[in-house]
């Protein structure tokens, strides 16, 4: 009797525990909305979608990664002199907010311009390119572009925006995320860069 009474304290405890980890994952979505409203909108959109190509798309970015990037902004490991300033202020807490509040916006990939240009960032994305020791875009970014709460959501994303990422990392002006793209984007042609760019904006 006394280790049952042991086993049903340990789920009660368990329950308990499950209950508060749900509870501190729950964020202040008010709060997001009230700060994206007032200053991340004039960039990024009131849901997400951006008001110019340089502009990343955050509808549908995984939470994670945003609050991240905007941790990235307020230390300086990731250098913006736009955004070092909106991010100073946000404390974690609010970063983590803003994240779930534009994960939870969605849109779709855009109509292909050029089929033949798609076909070339199609192959690039899925298959890389031996000859020159690039890896498939979707090793890593997964076949659809959606990445993960590590590695950005690629699918949908503004042609502009990832071309110049790109070339940011392959300068090595960007250096807060995952060094292996520094290789990859070393390696990729300007028509390639191009090519992939307008493949992703399709996805959705």
């Amino acid at each position: 009797m006394r280790s049952m009474k042991k086993i049903l304290a340990g789920a009660v405890i368990s329950v308990l525990s499950v209950g508060s980890l749900v509870a501190a994952e729950k964020v202040d979505l008010a709060k997001a909305e009230e700060i994206v409203s007032g200053r991340c909108f004039l960039c990024h959109g009131l849901e997400g979608e951006s008001a110019s190509p340089v502009f990343p798309r955050l509808a549908g970015q995984h939470a994670e990664y945003v609050a991240r990037q905007l941790a990235d902004f307020k230390s300086g490991k990731r250098k913006s002199d736009t955004m070092k300033p909106q991010a100073e202020e946000l404390t974690p807490a609010e970063m983590k907010a803003i994240g779930v509040f534009f994960e939870n916006k969605k849109f779709g990939g855009r109509p292909a311009k050029d089929a033949e240009l798609l076909a070339v960032g199609k192959f690039v994305y899925n298959r890389g390119n031996q000859f020159t020791g690039l890896p498939s875009c979707a090793s890593c970014h997964g076949p659809n572009g959606l990445g993960s709460p590590q590695l950005p959501r690629l699918a949908g994303q503004h042609p502009r925006y990832v071309e110049d990422q790109i070339k940011q990392f392959n300068k090595r002006e960007r250096n807060n995320d995952n060094a292996v793209m520094h290789t990859v984007a070393s390696k990729l042609s300007e028509l390639e860069t191009h090519a992939v760019a307008e493949y992703v904006a399709t996805l959705e």
